[in-house]
């Protein structure tokens, strides 16, 4: 009696500590896969928002570093890649209702991220930055200097949580591009972005030739989030290294400019 007491508390507490780390991630291929379900139907489902150089749309197909990888993934599922835009605020609401599969976009793994979903390894490394007309660069060169901007950030970004952290006013608009728009347009007088899209949507031979980076706010990871539990991860983390080890990884963000961003083992 003693020791089926004793069992029984030492399974209650496993099952505890189970639940308190969001369980852990079903084999693949069991009842709970998510790996055997995009399987059955046949597509992966990609959320993500318009984030050049990650993902974007030329010619009305969504392309980029992070679209082109996820290809590559749904290729080898044996299924195809569909990629659906969606409100960053409510990625995890999207997860969380299968409307999506993965949130693939150069997302950052903050904390809340790395709470709410179950990521791969990180792939790319980063840095929020602002951008602002090229005239007034010299006058913002710290933190300190940028007291006092109106800042324009994509609602639910690490842009967002940069402003919020430094005391800056902000506006949360729906994507880090509408953030260029507002600065552009004088309605506000800088924008939090991600490096990455810095690097290949401001500056000369750009859209917006007029405008700059200067102080870069943070440093950061980049990564892909599944369904809390989910076996996706572990899977897109099995290819990230394949297609690293292959030499696809590098091909893939040669092509895009994010290559020295690269950080797969």
């Amino acid at each position: 009696m003693k020791n089926k007491l004793i069992a029984g508390i030492l399974a209650a507490v496993m099952t505890l500590s189970l639940a308190a780390c969001g369980g852990s991630a079903p084999a693949a291929g069991g009842a709970d896969s998510d790996v055997a379900y995009i399987k059955g139907k046949g597509t992966l489902v990609v959320g993500i928002t318009d984030f050049a150089p990650m993902d974007y749309k030329e010619g009305g197909d969504w392309i980029g570093f992070d679209a082109d990888v996820a290809r590559e993934v749904a290729a080898s599922l044996g299924v195809k890649a569909e990629f659906v835009e969606i409100d960053w605020d409510n990625k995890i609401l999207e997860l969380n209702n299968k409307s999506i599969d993965c949130v693939w976009n150069g997302m950052t793994l903050t904390d809340e991220v790395k709470t709410s979903m179950t990521c791969t390894i990180p792939y790319c490394d980063n840095a929020q930055v602002v951008v602002l007309p090229a005239e007034n660069a010299g006058d913002h060169k710290d933190a300190e200097s940028l007291k006092g901007l109106r800042f324009a950030v994509e609602a639910g970004s690490a842009g967002e949580a940069a402003a919020e952290e430094n005391g800056f006013d902000f506006t949360a608009v729906t994507a880090q591009s509408d953030t260029l728009m507002e600065v552009q347009a004088g309605t506000s007088d800088a924008a939090i972005i991600d490096l990455l899209m810095a690097g290949a949507m401001i500056g000369e031979g750009t859209s917006y030739p007029g405008l700059t980076h200067t102080v870069k706010l943070t440093s950061e990871e980049y990564g892909v989030g599944c369904r809390r539990g989910s076996d996706l991860a572990e899977y897109i983390n099995g290819e990230l290294k394949r297609l690293n080890s292959e030499g696809t990884l590098k091909t893939i963000a040669e092509k895009y400019g994010v290559q020295d961003s690269l950080s797969v083992k």
